[in-house]
Parts: structure tokens; sequence; C-alpha cells
């Protein structure tokens, strides 16, 4: 499986130029069929607005933009650019312009679409969509900082620790980091740290930054 990111959640924000206003939202869809969906769906809600531009790119699918009567490659192709640029799939973004009466001018356009469309995607947050090995390991409770530590250097996650006798913790890692990361637990426990694996399951996980 193809490991790529993709919106955490729902995102808006807006940002304001001249007295147009300008509603940047985004969405993860995972197919063109949500997107067109959700498109509409915001052209019914903002139908007072003088623009409802849009930008989408399906993984293995469409890649879709719309200028929405704004000039020819001020508005659709700047947002389209953001989500290239921020290397994103499975996202939807529509922005929504009210018109404040001062022409802002191409480059004043392409500023203010592709800004909104930042600060969207801002506030959705990326997740990193992949295939994760599923772990759990009991381990004595002197072990449990360095094991946290270690989850982390291998850009893995802890989803679950449950504290008892010892501490139960279930883990995803990548697939790739999987056989070091069991090595590395061998190593620093002399042997007593032995991970199980559960399975394998498909997530999307937040990045760090996000």
């Amino acid at each position: 499986m193809d490991e790529y990111l993709v919106p955490s959640s729902f995102g808006e924000a807006e940002l304001t130029d001249r007295k147009s206003r300008f509603i940047g939202h985004i969405w993860r869809t995972d197919t063109e069929e949500e997107a067109l969906s959700l498109i509409k769906k915001m052209r019914e809600q903002y139908w007072d607005a003088r623009h409802n531009v849009y930008a989408y790119i399906i993984q293995g699918g469409a890649t879709r933009y719309s200028d929405d009567s704004e000039p020819q490659g001020t508005a659709g192709m700047p947002i389209l650019d953001v989500l290239r640029r921020e290397g994103v799939f499975n996202v939807t973004c529509v922005v929504t312009r009210y018109f404040g009466g001062i022409l802002l001018g191409t480059g004043g356009l392409v500023r203010a679409y592709s800004g909104a469309a930042k600060l969207a995607l801002d506030a959705a947050g990326l997740s990193m969509l992949r295939l994760w090995d599923q772990l759990r390991l009991d381990c004595p409770y002197r072990f449990y900082e360095q094991i946290t530590g270690e989850v982390a250097r291998f850009s893995g996650v802890i989803e679950d620790a449950q504290f008892g006798t010892e501490v139960t913790l279930r883990m995803l890692l990548p697939q790739e980091q999987t056989a070091a990361f069991c090595t590395r637990l061998t190593d620093l426990s002399g042997g007593q740290l032995k991970p199980e694996q559960e399975g394998q399951i498909s997530r999307a996980v937040p990045t760090k930054s996000s």
C-alpha cells in the first residue's frame, strides 16, 4: 500500500482582503463523488456569494479545479497548487468569496485564494495514511519511558496504555520499521521486552506538525 498525506479533519478559515471575504473549507474525500457532493453543498449553502472556487485531488483518480468565473488562473489553480505543494491527497477545497466592491487584480486574487486554502488546510491538519503493524507489549514500569521514546524514534504511535502490575501497550509501527524496533527493544532490555504482532491496519495517523 502506498503512503500519503490526507486531511486529518474538516478545516475552515477566513481572510479578508480589501473588503472581500474569502472563506476556505477543506475535507478529506476518498472519491470524486464525495468531492462533487461537497462542492454542490457549498454552492447551495453560499448561494449569495460571488464565487465558490474549488479544487480536489483523489489518489489514483481525478484532479480537478474551477475558477468559477474568476479570471482564468487566479483562483482554482492557486488552490490546487497549495494542495500539491503540501503533498496532500483525497482532499477537496472550496474557497467562497463575498466580493467587497474593490478589484484585487490578478496577483491579489492569487494571494487571497491560495492564502485561504492554506489557512483551511492548516486548520484541518495532516495525517499519514498507510499500512501499520499492530504490536502489543507487556513491560515493567522501569522501561516505560524508554519505550515511549523508542516508539517515537521509529515513527510509531502508542494507541493505548493500560497500567496494572505491568504496563500493557498497544502500538502502531510502520512496516519497514517493525523489525528494527523489536531488535532495539530486545537490546535495551537484555531480551526481556518482546513485542507481539497482533495484525495490520490501514489508518491515517496525524503527523507531528498537526
